[in-house]
């Protein structure tokens, strides 16, 4: 199985970790956690060959497969999802996406018969028609239905882009599967599906979530990633923290039993330096004293943001009036006929499987989309904000984070205090407020959208 030696990393100047070794054992399931920004998902990247570390060894058996699951929901936007599963056979997909094109092409030269052919064989031989029949079968299996086999990948869910590659992962057939925060954009039953797949894989995998519940359920050991060093913790995450939280308590112990120590050498010494029959002793606790090291309690990287919300101004006792409100996709309805009201001061959770169309219909209600029949009609002093599924739908990669912030609130703008005030409660303070939007972690972009929302202060928040 995949081993580390040593490995170095840097993100610009940033140094993530040094010096980590790790040598993955075959048929383990690791939770890898710490804390936004320490370098998971780049760790992740490291261990699938995506990232060659600058310093250190990777070592990797050259027929491991390696099945990846990456942040990024939002590839393949334009293929049919019946072909992002078949490319996680890329040699299988070559075969049959040539043989499509030349077939499209309708060239009745001998080359091309010879070459349509060779391909024949060739996907005859990876048993591709079969497999063919599997990868529909995996999206059958995962709840997406015959007919949106062959929809694009675009006019799916997020839920459901997440299962089509999940599907792309299991066709791969993996010896080692890297999930890099699976749960989240799916619904309680999606995720349930899926800890009971990772309780039955029976390769390598290695997940990076912050939903303890889930790890939980998943990891049988933990990879901590805390300031630069990667430990390992048998068992679950509760176990984990247990192991951890134990490790502080006892080294706190041990250096209130070394200090009451140094407290009672002193005392001796400072009693009997003067007395020429103690002298000598009293020389000899000094020197005690001056071997002694204090041992340190090696504190967690790991901080909390801050969040406080706050409206700019109240808005009337109707905020939102639903009415006959539909929308859909290429000519085939997501939802219709949903009307409903929201006063001030209520608190609505949006709930359904995949696919049943809840960020279309927040996306309706926020502005986002324009509703195909019907109305969304705000209230008087009505100000909405929204916080997007797909946070890169809403921040400008060049921009700084600090740049996007002060445009966050077009109408009043903010003073410099407020901005930076924001971004150092969700963690994004100091030369971190400088880094592009394109370059920022899940978590960063996330805590960046709601920092816009705790600057603009809307009285209505949509949050998918």
């Amino acid at each position: 199985m995949i081993g580390l030696s040593d490995v170095t990393v840097r993100f610009g100047a940033q140094l993530l970790y040094a010096g980590v070794s790790w040598q993955l054992r075959a048929g383990g399931h690791y939770g890898l956690v710490g804390a936004n920004g320490s370098g998971k998902s780049t760790l992740l990247r490291v261990l699938g060959g995506d990232l060659v570390p600058e310093e250190g060894r990777v070592s990797r058996p050259g027929a491991l497969r390696i099945g990846t699951l990456g942040q990024d929901r939002f590839d393949y936007d334009d293929a049919r999802a019946l072909d992002v599963v078949l490319m996680g056979r890329p040699d299988l997909w070559s075969a049959l996406s040539e043989r499509e094109r030349l077939l499209g092409e309708g060239d009745g030269s001998a080359q091309a018969g010879e070459r349509l052919a060779e391909l024949e064989v060739t996907i005859g031989d990876l048993d591709g028609y079969a497999l063919e029949s599997r990868a529909a079968a995996l999206l059958a299996g995962l709840g997406i239905d015959q007919p949106r086999h062959a929809r694009p990948m675009r006019e799916l869910s997020s839920g459901l882009r997440l299962r089509v590659l999940l599907a792309q992962t299991l066709f791969s057939e993996p010896d080692l599967l890297l999930l890099d925060e699976p749960t989240n954009h799916l619904d309680i039953t999606s995720i349930a599906w899926l800890e009971g797949h990772l309780r039955g894989f029976r390769g390598t995998s290695v997940v990076v979530s912050h939903d303890r519940h889930f790890l939980n359920a998943v990891a049988d050991t933990i990879a901590d990633l805390d300031y630069g060093e990667l430990r390992l913790y048998p068992g679950s995450y509760d176990d984990f923290e247990r192991a951890k939280a134990l490790a502080v308590r006892q080294k706190e112990a041990e250096i209130a039993r070394t200090e009451e120590r140094v407290r009672q050498l002193q005392a001796f010494i400072d009693r009997f330096r003067a007395k020429a029959t103690k002298a000598r002793q009293a020389s000899s606790r000094k020197k005690q004293v001056e071997r002694i090291v204090l041992p340190e309690v090696t504190r967690s990287s790991r901080r909390t943001p801050g969040f406080r919300f706050r409206s700019k101004r109240r808005s009337g006792r109707d905020v939102l009036r639903v009415t006959e409100l539909a929308r859909g996709y290429g000519g085939e309805p997501v939802f219709r006929g949903v009307s409903f009201s929201v006063e001030r001061g209520e608190r609505v959770a949006v709930v359904g499987p995949n696919g049943a169309g809840k960020s279309t219909l927040l996306k309706t209600l926020a502005g986002v989309l324009a509703p195909d029949a019907g109305s969304v009609e705000p209230g008087h002093a009505v100000s909405a904000g929204y916080f997007a599924q797909n946070h890169r739908e809403m921040l400008s990669g060049e921009q700084s984070a600090l740049a996007w912030l002060f445009a966050a609130d077009p109408e009043s703008g903010s003073d410099v205090a407020t901005v930076r005030g924001a971004l150092g409660a969700v963690l994004l303070g100091g030369d971190e407020a400088e880094k592009r939007c394109s370059t920022l972690s899940g978590g960063e972009a996330a805590r960046l959208l709601l920092a816009g929302l705790m600057v603009r202060r809307p009285n209505l928040m949509i949050l998918d």
